[in-house]
């Protein structure tokens, strides 16, 4: 509401509860609550409580929304002050904490006495996909306080303080704030406080949306701001609003101050709530109905959210938004190629453009020769992009879905010729012996980033691996891969049809008789029909590079084993002495003797994709029953993926349960959903 409403309505009766100064949030009635049902789900699906206790602590989770690059988490009950922890900061240094609280509230009677013990009054917080939300009681004053994001640049903290108590009470808020050492430092300016930061081109600024402030800063590392006294009559409730931004060069601070200054608190977080009680909606009605109940909707939406605060708008070297694969550890700022492509099929079913600027955001980094890079940076200064290597080759699978999901000849045109260019890319570049099978390898020729190459970095098929030069920055290790070989050959098949999405029949009519080729070569070559079990061969495929993991289960995927051959595959997946274990589906069989999950990082853990795979590949060939059990079995082995609270990991010790490496796994997040919905 405009000032001159607002004032109409100040001690109205009939508004109570409304933030009068135009930016509070009326009560909801039980119809309009009932509506974000969906939403019900998120309610502390994640634990964010924590308080930083100095600029790198990462013990805690962090909210964040709209692609913002900086999250807030919720004070511990046990201490004694308001607001929200934070923020931390993804704006610099792959993630720093720029205070405990940017924004600590203080509230005191005739600006003396204390009004407040925040810790003896804290009476419930909660925390959704949509926003954060605190509330303090005593006998005398309500306050709530609920965060929740206006952009990718902009957070905004609604304070309502009600008074309870049965005469009129004068009151003075006072917000104030101690910097961490960060080399940020704050200044006044105008009507505003701004902070800046040597280790970052991102700007900060702190915005008191109602009240003229008294504002003082100390040695450019703390603030206070102080209202004038305000008279609150029993009953009467008084709101306060305050908006953080954190802003890189390609926005307009201009532009975002307009929109700060036309904000409307209730409609902004009833607009986040819908946009939720969507996203969750179209989860659950896809969910497979063997796993259509409350359990298995709380598992969509504690996926739905790692990824939300995994989600960055453009920024620096990235030209488009995408997803981390994990906030939580600092080596991964940044974007991986099929890390993106995983990411893609998880979103489309609910966020079809978010995922479709994910698959754009490596593409923007494809070299003339249809490379695509391994990982890319917002900054980097901090960490250089990796051209060493690209990833796996599942571009052309994430495409189709997106197509699938939301149809979209623009999108299809723009995508095709680039998809094209890098599956050619892979026979030019990773053909050693050109007898058009592939292997993984490098441009700079070392082996350990031909290893990466593959995504599973130690697998131990790579234990005794060499390189061999292709040409000039082309390297493949000396033996040819069953999983690339699959991947190119679902390629091919996506290919095809996204050639018919772009008119080009004959195109289309190729990739698929290069894919029939293909199959054939992988059945024969890779498939070891006295184990049952699809493994690596050396160049010349006479010579099988055993034991057995998950590599052995993606021609299943990929729909190019024969019956027989699946059936056999099957079998062994199914063994609880290899692979149905606890947590089922690991990336190696359990009775090898290098399987070691504590100590191999490919060599024994869960890895969500891999299981993934492995129960679609059970799928394709109508072995639901097997599916679906397997399914359920990782649901309830995998520590915490059923609780409330719990993070999602990187992935999960098969034996125990336990979650392994790091928290918040964007991948994990998005293979549960592919897990537990309809295949498009």
């Amino acid at each position: 509401m405009e000032d001159t409403r607002m004032d109409n309505y100040f001690f109205s009766c009939l508004l109570l509860m409304l933030l009068l100064f135009g930016c509070g949030e009326t009560q909801e009635s039980p119809k309009a609550r009932d509506s974000f049902k969906h939403l019900a789900l998120a309610e502390n699906i994640l634990d964010f409580l924590g308080d930083p206790k100095d600029t790198r602590d990462r013990d805690m989770l962090m909210f964040s929304d709209q692609g913002a690059w900086f999250a807030y988490s919720i004070p511990n009950s046990g201490n004694s002050f308001s607001g929200f922890s934070g923020p931390y900061l993804m704006t610099q240094e792959n993630g720093v904490w720029a205070s405990r609280n940017l924004t600590q509230i203080e509230l005191t009677l005739d600006g003396e006495q204390e009004a407040f013990d925040w810790e003896e009054a804290l009476s419930d917080q909660k925390s959704y996909s949509s926003h954060l939300e605190r509330k303090f009681s005593d006998s005398n004053f309500e306050v709530k306080q609920k965060l929740t994001y206006l952009s990718g640049n902009t957070a905004i903290i609604g304070t309502q303080i009600t008074n309870r108590s049965d005469k009129t009470q004068s009151l003075q808020l006072r917000c104030s704030s101690k910097l961490f050492d960060t080399g940020i430092r704050i200044s006044q300016e105008n009507d505003y406080l701004k902070l800046e930061s040597d280790r970052s081109n991102a700007i900060g600024y702190i915005q008191f949306l109602n009240d003229e402030m008294d504002m003082a800063v100390e040695e450019g590392l703390s603030y206070t701001a102080t209202t004038k006294n305000l008279d609150l009559k029993p009953g009467d409730s008084k709101s306060f609003l305050v908006s953080h931004t954190f802003i890189f060069p390609e926005y307009s601070w201009e532009l975002e101050r307009e929109k700060i200054a036309k904000v409307d608190f209730d409609a902004l977080l009833r607009t986040r709530k819908a946009e939720k009680e969507a996203q969750l909606e179209k989860l659950v009605a896809n969910g497979r109905q063997v796993f259509q109940d409350s359990t298995h909707a709380q598992v969509l939406a504690k996926a739905h959210l790692t990824l939300q605060n995994n989600w960055r708008i453009p920024a620096g070297e990235l030209k488009h938004q995408g997803l981390f694969p994990s906030y939580h550890y600092e080596w991964f700022h940044g974007f991986w190629s099929w890390d993106s492509w995983k990411h893609a099929v998880g979103l489309t079913s609910y966020a079809p453009e978010l995922a479709k600027d994910q698959m754009r955001a490596m593409f923007d980094f494809q070299l003339e020769n249809g490379f695509i890079v391994d990982c890319v940076y917002r900054d980097t200064t901090i960490e250089a992009h990796n051209f060493r290597d690209t990833k796996p080759p599942l571009a052309a699978w994430a495409v189709a879905k997106i197509l699938r999901t939301k149809a979209d000849s623009t999108f299809a045109q723009e995508m095709y010729p680039k998809l094209k260019k890098y599956h050619q890319w892979w026979y030019a570049d990773r053909d050693h012996d050109q007898d058009g099978l592939c292997e993984y390898g490098s441009t700079d020729g070392t082996l350990i980033a031909a290893k990466w190459e593959s995504g599973m970095d130690n697998a131990i098929r790579f234990d005794d691996s060499k390189i061999v030069q292709n040409g000039v920055g082309a390297y493949s290790l000396d033996q040819e891969s069953v999983d690339l070989n699959a991947y190119l050959y679902a390629e091919k098949v996506y290919l095809a049809e996204i050639a018919q999405w772009v008119q080009e029949p004959e195109e289309s009519k190729t990739w698929k008789q290069e894919a029939e080729a293909l199959k054939g070569r992988i059945q024969e070559q890779f498939f070891d029909t006295e184990n049952g079990w699809y493994y690596d061969t050396n160049l010349e495929g006479n010579t099988f590079i055993k034991g057995a993991g998950s590599e052995g289960w993606i021609p299943l995927w990929a729909n190019v084993a024969s019956k027989e051959q699946a059936k056999a595959v099957r079998d062994k997946m199914m063994d609880p002495n290899k692979f149905n274990v606890k947590v089922p589906f690991q990336t190696m069989a359990a009775d090898h003797p290098k399987f070691d999950p504590m100590n191999g990082y490919w060599r024994g853990p869960n890895w969500l994709d891999q299981a993934y795979f492995g129960i679609q590949g059970l799928r394709n060939y109508g072995y639901t029953a097997d599916a679906d059990v397997t399914t359920e079995k990782l649901l309830q082995g995998a520590q915490g993926l059923l609780q409330k609270g719990t993070p999602i990991h990187e992935n999960y010790h098969p034996l125990t349960g336990k979650g392994l490496y790091a928290k918040n796994f964007s991948w994990s997040a998005a293979h549960l959903i592919m897990l537990l919905t309809n295949d498009k």
